[in-house]
């Protein structure tokens, strides 16, 4: 879809999450490159027209422009996945998958902060971002412990949603912060699974081990 603009920065976690499932979705687009780190492009006044509290990624289809990842995921995945596949519209269901889109964008925090700081030495408490995010994992460890239990494969229903999609890559890119996945091995089989997914595309950081 050539109408479809991102407003991108290669190292962003969340840019990453919008980059990967637009290829999923099969779609085309075009990539404006933002120079977060260390040229904070995406505080500039341009920039701010588009996204009021300077976050990344943005996007743009026609005359709609988006920021906020969440929105932007749920958005593609209405406007471009007719079959429902990601973001279901049967209620329970559609509640399972935003329970986590939502736990990416609030308890997975720490975890983008605590990467951020490994890479660009950005401000914060190192050891309590990293105890916050590992708590996180572990969270997200246990339940996917259960569903394997039940010979379930994925976070929430019987393939991949949106919220294997928004999990996947805070905890994929924690080794930037010293996260040994060997301490996580539900996850490590989950993110395996993931990387196998038709269309799916890397970025610096994400583990290639089988």
């Amino acid at each position: 879809m050539a109408g479809l603009v991102l407003y991108n920065s290669e190292l962003d976690e969340s840019s990453y999450r919008v980059r990967l499932f637009l290829a999923m979705l099969g779609l085309e687009w075009k990539t404006i490159a933002v120079d977060m780190f260390p040229g904070r492009e995406q505080t500039k006044p341009e920039m701010l027209a588009r996204t009021p509290l300077g976050t990344m990624p943005v996007v743009e289809d026609g005359g709609l422009t988006l920021f906020g990842t969440g929105a932007i995921l749920a958005y593609l995945a209405k406007a471009y996945d007719t079959a429902g596949t990601w973001l279901p519209d049967e209620p329970s269901a559609f509640g399972e998958v935003m329970k986590w889109l939502g736990f990416s964008e609030t308890a997975l925090a720490p975890a983008v902060s605590a990467r951020l700081q490994g890479l660009f030495d950005t401000p914060g408490d190192e050891k309590a971002l990293q105890a916050e995010a590992r708590r996180a994992f572990r969270v997200m460890d246990d339940h996917m412990t259960a569903r394997q239990i039940d010979g379930s494969e994925w976070f929430a229903g019987s393939g991949p949603t949106l919220a294997d999609l928004a999990l996947f890559p805070s905890f994929a890119l924690s080794r930037d912060f010293g996260v040994d996945h060997d301490e996580f091995p539900a996850l490590r089989r989950w993110i395996r699974r993931f990387r196998a997914l038709p269309a799916f595309h890397t970025m610096p950081g994400i583990p290639d081990y089988h």
